[in-house]
């Protein structure tokens, strides 16, 4: 009976022991919670691009002072296409609005197109229009991209600017039928060229290549104004003077492929560093 008092009471003591170590030991930490890894930041950064294209060109009408003062009917006023070249630098504000500023050239497209014009009972005179047109364009645009899918980015944008709109060639082949009689007349004009406000909306997807190279397939629809030639000569001599001539409302649908080379690529994301037990 004493044995196994002495065995209990030895226990208790062992236990009494351990409690106590166990509460001079230090409770360790909590293991650090998972943070998920933060989206990259929105960038900002320098561009440059360029563009070549083709312009599908209109005119509204050809207004003179002879169309203004008798009745006046224009038939096939329009242009050929023509080839564009534009050159421009940006800056990307942060990964859905961007805008940059951009010098064109278009390419000489050829004029066409004729007036009829009924100067009394019997008395119709046709103008024969020809010439080319081509246009010096400075734009200042803003874009905004529509999101990314597979690498492919929508846009939309707009732009104002100017554009010198120059006449060259310009000469107006005249058939006169007045009582009966038919007569012909050839007028020519020097070349002229003259600014004009500019605005364009813009459209397209962009397919980004690496982090700093971007390839663009877009539409503009641009409104470059106004378009005049020079003085004019008729081919006898027998008349000239400062034309009255304008070719208004210039418009153009254009075809784009372009490229942007960013000169601040964004930044890489680094992952935060793993936290390994010890």
């Amino acid at each position: 009976m004493r044995s196994v008092k002495s065995l209990l009471a030895a226990g208790a003591a062992t236990l009494i022991s351990s409690m106590a170590f166990a509460a001079d030991m230090p409770i360790a930490a909590p293991p650090p919670m998972y943070a998920p890894p933060a989206p990259p930041a929105d960038f900002g950064g320098w561009y440059l691009r360029g563009d070549i294209g083709m312009t599908n060109q209109s005119a509204k009408r050809i207004d003179s002072a002879t169309a203004a003062a008798f009745p006046t009917t224009t038939t096939g006023l329009g242009f050929d296409s023509s080839p564009l070249f534009g050159l421009g630098v940006g800056y990307r504000f942060n990964n859905w609005f961007r805008g940059d500023v951009t010098g064109q050239y278009r390419g000489k497209a050829t004029l066409h197109g004729s007036d009829t014009v009924l100067l009394g009972p019997g008395d119709i005179n046709v103008n024969n229009y020809s010439g080319s047109k081509s246009e010096w364009v400075v734009m200042a645009n803003a874009y905004v991209d529509l999101g990314t899918w597979w690498c492919i980015t929508p846009f939309i944008g707009a732009g104002v600017g100017g554009s010198y709109n120059k006449l060259t060639g310009f000469r107006d082949d005249g058939v006169r039928y007045t009582g009966g009689v038919l007569s012909n007349s050839v007028t020519y004009f020097d070349t002229n060229g003259k600014w004009n406000f500019a605005w364009a909306a813009h459209a397209g997807l962009a397919y980004k290549v690496n982090p700093g190279f971007t390839v663009e397939l877009a539409y503009s629809y641009m409104d470059l104004g106004d378009a005049a030639p020079g003085n004019f000569r008729a081919f006898d001599g027998s008349i000239s003077g400062t034309s009255t001539i304008k070719v208004k409302d210039i418009t153009s649908h254009d075809i784009k492929l372009g490229v942007r080379w960013d000169l601040n690529s964004p930044p890489a994301y680094m992952p935060p560093p793993l936290v390994t037990k010890g």
